[in-house]
């Protein structure tokens, strides 16, 4: 779940609705500076899916120990200290399912979201946040998930459907540095981020060159990009949230009873150049 605080309570956003939101930017990247996805269809299904693991989750929403709805916030943004809000091993098992549930239909997709998992877990965690009983557990879950890339590589080698600039090292790179961007972009518009912000990695130009996108927010859930990725100099998009009433709940079911009385709407998020 995603949370952005109101006057009278918070805008909870599933992790599969950002999702959504992200695979919508993916689907309208490119211009005459940025190239588009290719394989097209695959990194498109990685990206909108890659919090697919979550659903069950999310459908139940659960509070952290201060009494506020556990999820990810605006004060998590750039340092990923979650794990104060869930417990580790519930954390690395929905993970794992996000990857193991597109696994079995499509290898690229897989890799993707496995890669986006494992940069979430080393570049941009802070371990400080898991006890020292703990780490070993996450330790195991990288080397899982790195073998599972490798093992979803050889499967993308041998199809013959993906011509080699699709399939090498070097296209997986890009594509897996999209999904973090459209991800994080995501992140940026569903908890209303105020402050300037990138898009992470160098992301590929049509000609052969890297450059990072710098955000900026100039509105509430209005964002100027620069360099701009989209060939059209504004777009809209919309996502889906429900709002609950209160700021503190005494327990999980409080939560879940005004969460499941909520109806969904949807917010709005405008990029410009």
């Amino acid at each position: 779940m995603l949370r952005l605080e109101t006057d009278t309570g918070y805008w909870l956003v599933t992790h599969v609705d950002h999702a959504n939101l992200a695979g919508d930017f993916a689907a309208q990247w490119g211009n005459e500076l940025f190239r588009s996805p290719e394989p097209r269809a695959q990194v498109l299904k990685g990206i909108s899916r890659h919090d697919d693991g979550w659903r069950e989750r999310d459908a139940q929403p659960q509070i952290t120990r201060q009494g506020k709805p556990s999820a990810f916030s605006v004060e998590l943004v750039g340092k990923y200290s979650a794990f104060e809000e869930i417990d580790l091993a519930e954390y690395l098992a929905v993970r794992d399912r996000a990857v193991r549930l597109i696994a079995e239909e499509d290898p690229y997709a897989a890799i993707l979201v496995s890669m986006h998992t494992c940069n979430l877990l080393t570049e941009r965690a802070d371990r400080s946040t898991i006890g020292s009983a703990q780490l070993p557990l996450l330790d195991d879950f990288l080397i899982q998930q790195r073998a599972m890339q490798q093992s979803l590589r050889e499967r993308i080698s041998l199809d013959t459907g993906f011509p080699p600039e699709q399939s090498d090292n070097a296209a997986i790179r890009d594509n897996f540095r999209l999904l973090q961007a459209t991800d994080n972009l995501s992140l940026l518009a569903c908890v209303n981020y105020g402050r300037p912000a990138t898009l992470l990695h160098p992301l590929p130009l049509k000609d052969g060159g890297y450059r990072t996108v710098a955000v900026q927010s100039i509105g509430k859930r209005k964002f100027r990009l620069d360099p701009y990725p989209f060939a059209e100099n504004a777009l809209t998009f919309c996502f889906l949230a429900r709002h609950v009433e209160g700021k503190l709940f005494a327990k999980a079911d409080d939560l879940q009873e005004c969460f499941s009385a909520a109806e969904s709407v949807q917010l709005e998020i405008t990029v410009v150049a």
